[in-house]
């Protein structure tokens, strides 16, 4: 595991302020314990750093995975979240989005968010902004990019894109063998 590059780093905390705005801060100086983001075979992993000095032990051919894969750089050089970093994205997430029970399925089977599934949205969201996406019980199910501003969204017909999907949860089943 190496650390990232400067360019690499600015790709990476891009991504994530789509999402989580100012809270990056808080992600990266935590009260328990610093972390930090490492990769390892072009993937951007989230770890401890107490964890980070003991992977070092390990060769590197050897080290399959440490702390949280936050996601990964394709071949163009772009970075992509993955699903697995759902959980850090959904505790800070700046704006939020709840949708129907009859909008989860469709969601969770890599559909887009159709406004007729919307069932709360943050106010002031901006279009074009990350989000992260809860079941009307607060489960986050996955994350996307709205495609509407709060404001356009109210003028829409219930056929029209919401949420662009990006992640859900149902990929822990369904790309099984790509995930990590």
């Amino acid at each position: 595991m190496r650390p990232l590059t400067e360019e690499e780093s600015k790709l990476v905390f891009a991504k994530l302020a789509n999402f989580i705005g100012k809270n990056l801060i808080q992600l990266i100086d935590r009260a328990d314990e610093p972390y930090c983001f490492r990769l390892q075979k072009d993937r951007v992993y989230y770890v401890s750093e107490s964890s980070m000095r003991l992977g070092i032990s390990v060769a590197r051919p050897n080290l399959v995975s440490l702390g949280t894969c936050f996601g990964k750089f394709t071949k163009s050089g772009k970075f992509k979240l993955q699903i697995t970093a759902l959980d850090y994205l959904a505790q800070y997430a700046k704006y939020k989005i709840w949708i129907k029970p009859n909008g989860e399925m469709p969601f969770l089977y890599g559909n887009h968010v159709l406004k007729a599934h919307l069932g709360r949205i943050t106010e002031d969201t901006p279009e074009h902004q990350g989000v992260v996406v809860y079941s009307m019980n607060d489960v986050p199910l996955g994350f996307g990019v709205t495609a509407r501003s709060t404001v356009d969204t109210r003028k829409l017909d219930p056929t029209a894109i919401i949420v662009f999907h990006q992640a859900d949860v149902g990929e822990y089943l369904r790309d099984e063998e790509a995930l990590f």
